[in-house]
């Protein structure tokens, strides 16, 4: 089992037991590194390409 994962937002690494864990009614699972990633996914409907913070942080 992997020590990282990648949040499915963002893209960030997340450190075993961080992070948040999210399974969707079909199965599918969704791991977010913070709650402004779980929302901006689920609730917005917001694309990582059109938010600045995101494609700021992976141009690094």
């Amino acid at each position: 089992m992997s020590a990282t994962r990648r949040c499915s937002f963002c893209g960030k690494n997340i450190p075993r037991g961080e992070g948040i864990l999210y399974v969707k009614s079909d199965g599918s699972v969704l791991f977010f590194c913070s709650s402004k990633c779980r929302k901006s996914m689920l609730y917005f409907s917001r694309k990582p390409t059109d938010v600045k913070w995101v494609t700021k942080s992976n141009n690094k």
